[in-house]
């Protein structure tokens, strides 16, 4: 699903050039849930918008589900639409649209009919513990209950691979249990799921741990 070949990031400051990445290698197999750890600062979100296609590389090889991560915004845009799905630890739902609407927000771009999204979004709603809250705006939603429209928004696209940053930093412990199974669940689906994390907890339900460090694989 993901080859990472002496992945380079760098961004230009004020001060010189800042390296995030400095010539990481990475594979992950079809089906393989990663965890993603390390310090502040040493990678992991960098290395997660760039699988994402949100950023490009400054040097190296990156291929995502057998392609190449394009480098115009246009062509990473419609990348991402049909092969990355993203739950991110602030949620980002769509204040103005309820829980269902916000899940079927892929189907709409997607082309999918409004009868089939509207279908499609309440089994995911049910699926995630909130079929009683498909028509309430993100402000009446608790933490956990946000995250949980989250996912099956994630779940909603289609999309082989899941990235997810820190999507259990904001929760307590049970919810953050509840939304890492709801996780597992679309990995033994046959989804594709690597996610960062500062918890070791949901480190060690992975797969496979990744530490980073300095803007490589450490271990």
């Amino acid at each position: 699903m993901i080859e990472c070949v002496g992945l380079l990031k760098r961004y230009e400051s004020a001060s010189g050039a800042v390296e995030a990445l400095r010539g990481l290698d990475l594979s992950v197999r079809c089906g393989e849930l990663v965890a993603i750890t390390g310090p502040s600062g040493c990678g992991k979100t960098t290395l997660l918008n760039l699988l994402g296609a949100l950023d490009h590389p400054s040097g190296g090889t990156l291929r995502v589900a057998g392609r190449e991560v394009p480098r115009t915004p246009r062509e990473r845009a419609l990348f991402r639409r049909g092969t990355v799905s993203f739950v991110f630890q602030q949620f980002h739902l769509v204040p103005t649209l309820t829980a269902a609407e916000n899940v079927s927000l892929p189907l709409r771009y997607a082309g999918v009919p409004r009868a089939e999204r509207r279908c499609r979004a309440a089994a995911l709603l049910e699926r995630v513990g909130l079929a009683a809250r498909r028509e309430h705006f993100p402000r009446l939603l608790s933490g956990g209950e946000q995250q949980r429209v989250a996912v099956a928004r994630a779940l909603a696209s289609g999309a082989g691979l899941l990235l997810a940053d820190e999507p259990t930093g904001n929760l307590d412990g049970e919810t953050a249990s509840a939304i890492v199974t709801l996780l597992r669940e679309a990995v033994a689906e046959g989804k594709t799921l690597v996610l960062v994390t500062h918890d070791p907890e949901v480190a060690a339900l992975a797969d496979r741990a990744v530490r980073l460090r300095d803007g490589r694989v450490e271990d």
